[in-house]
Formats: C-alpha cells, structure tokens, sequence
C-alpha cells in the first residue's frame, strides 16, 4: 500500500523514483479505505531532506499512511524556504484538537542549549503533552528524544567530551520486542549529538524499559511500557551521505577539530572523497515497519474522533 503525500512536495519525485508506492492525495481520497494518520513534527533545518527520510521508510509496509507535517508556530527555521514551509506544513495549533495514529518527533541542533532556554520549548512541551493525550504511539528521535524523556520523566541529558559522530554498534537487550523484531542481535545505527542519556538514568524509572544500548553511543533505544513512546537516540533515518555531508558542512565552516565519522568510510575521507559502508538501512526499516505494524495499527481505534 502506497503512503499519501502531495503531488508537489520534493519528497514525491524522489520516491516515486525509488520505485516507492506512493499516491497523490486526489487518488487516494477515491480509495475506500481507513488510511493511517501519521504526523511528523520536523524540528530538523534541513527540513526536506528529513520528510523525504521518513517517508521513504514510512512507505515500506502495507498500509495506506496519510502523513501531516508540523511546524512549530513559536519557531521559523532559516534553512527551509518559507514557501515550501506554508505550502506543505501545518502549524501546530491547527491540528492540536486532531488525533493520530502515529507521531514522529525529529531531532533538532539545540543539544548545547539548556532545554527551557529553547525559543520553541513551551511548544514543544505542548506538543508532548498533545502525544500522550492524542496519539496512539509516538517516536521520538535523537535531541527529540532527550526533550521528551526530560519532559515526561525528569532524565537529564549529559554533556559528552566531544562530538558522538559516527556508525555505532548496538546490542540488542530484550529478544523478544517486537519493535526489534527480525532484527540481529547486534546492528548498527548512526549517531550525530553532542549530548548522552545515562543508562543508569533510564534503568531507575520503572515506566521505561531499555531495548537496545552501545558501549560507545549508550542508550540507544527506550520504551515505554505502555507502548505509546519509543525513544532512539540515534538516527537509523539517514541516509547513505547524510553523515557525509555534515562532516563536509562542518570543515566548509571551519570548525575546530572536526574528526571523520566513525565506522563510516570505507578507507577514510580523501580529497573530497570517501567510500561509505552503509549498514544500517535493514535495522532502519524494520524499526518503522514494526512500529507501524505492533504499536499503531494493531492498537490505533477505528474512529480516531476528535482530539480532547
């Protein structure tokens, strides 16, 4: 089943491409069926290139999945056309009395900052609050994730030495999750924070289970024990070059002490090149699919109503 987008966005040429099932709005609303309601609120500045990542891994299951985005109203990023922002993301004030499904919540370059010193953070926590009220399962990734186990459950998150930045191996902790479900006992995920959650932090709540860890990247995936929150501290969504191009970002701005992603390339980046092992594709889709499947269409009503 295809996911539902605008004929228009980037997104849509992109994946179409990929020869990825995905279905303008005007064919869809001729299909008969109850679609999945998924939002994406996108905190990231690179906006189109995130949507674009989540789609594509929100397309590989066999659910009609209609996707809203959402912006902050408090907060205007400078890296997204605004054109592009007013044409395809909803404020969240217009859909904060919808229900959903589903929910993602992005990551967001704010690490360094104390959480209330956030332009968008009274929102942000309004938007948190909206999750656990309005939908029915929600994952929250990287910096998002660290804002929400902060909101809901106090967890402070802990400055690092220097920059995680790299592909992590991880260990699976909990062998029969289905979150984890066809996944091997050991994958990798990448990872681009300057921030940690402790695992000690994340063992001591009793409502939190922790699924998956790293000895170089930590606590990497988390749950709730109801199952209406996931969080993943890494970004199993990026791309092939995604890493590529934030290390490149980063030595175009002149940054001190940029070092390679680890476990990344090949043999190393040289001028201007680097052959990247991507490893992590398989783990990303089967936590989406899994999700999809176990934690929102299995338990998500029929008639999603009205938020409260």
């Amino acid at each position: 089943m295809p996911i539902v987008i605008p004929e228009d966005i980037p997104a849509y040429k992109t994946l179409l491409g990929e020869k990825i099932f995905v279905m303008s709005e005007k064919r869809a609303a001729k299909q008969d069926i109850r679609p999945i309601e998924i939002a994406i609120v996108n905190l990231m500045p690179t906006k189109i290139v995130t949507e674009t990542q989540l789609m594509r891994l929100l397309s590989n299951s066999p659910l009609q999945i209609n996707v809203t985005l959402v912006s902050t109203e408090t907060y205007t990023g400078k890296n997204t056309p605004l054109e592009h922002l007013h044409r395809f993301y909803k404020p969240f004030g217009e859909i904060k009395n919808r229900s959903f499904d589903g929910l993602i919540v992005t990551g967001a370059p704010v690490e360094t900052i104390e959480f209330e010193e956030v332009k968008y953070w009274p929102e942000l926590e309004e938007i948190f609050d909206f999750a656990a009220k309005n939908v029915t399962s929600t994952i929250f990734i990287c910096w998002g994730a660290q804002a929400a186990l902060y909101h809901y459950y106090g967890i402070e998150k802990r400055l690092l030495d220097k920059k995680l930045f790299g592909v992590f191996k991880h260990k699976k902790l909990v062998q029969y999750e289905r979150l984890l479900k066809g996944m091997d006992d050991e994958f990798y995920m990448p990872h681009s924070r300057h921030t940690t959650i402790d695992e000690d932090a994340v063992r001591s709540v009793k409502e939190l289970q922790l699924l998956a860890a790293s000895r170089e990247a930590g606590a990497s995936i988390i749950k709730s024990k109801n199952n209406k929150f996931f969080f993943i501290t890494g970004h199993a969504e990026y791309d092939r070059e995604t890493l590529k191009a934030e290390y490149e970002r980063d030595l175009a701005k002149g940054l001190p002490n940029v070092e390679e992603p680890e476990n990344y390339f090949v043999d190393g980046y040289k001028n201007g090149r680097g052959k990247i092992n991507m490893r992590w594709a398989s783990t990303a889709n089967l936590i989406y699919v899994n999700w999809l499947n176990y934690y929102v269409y299995q338990i998500t009503p029929f008639d999603l109503g009205d938020g409260e």
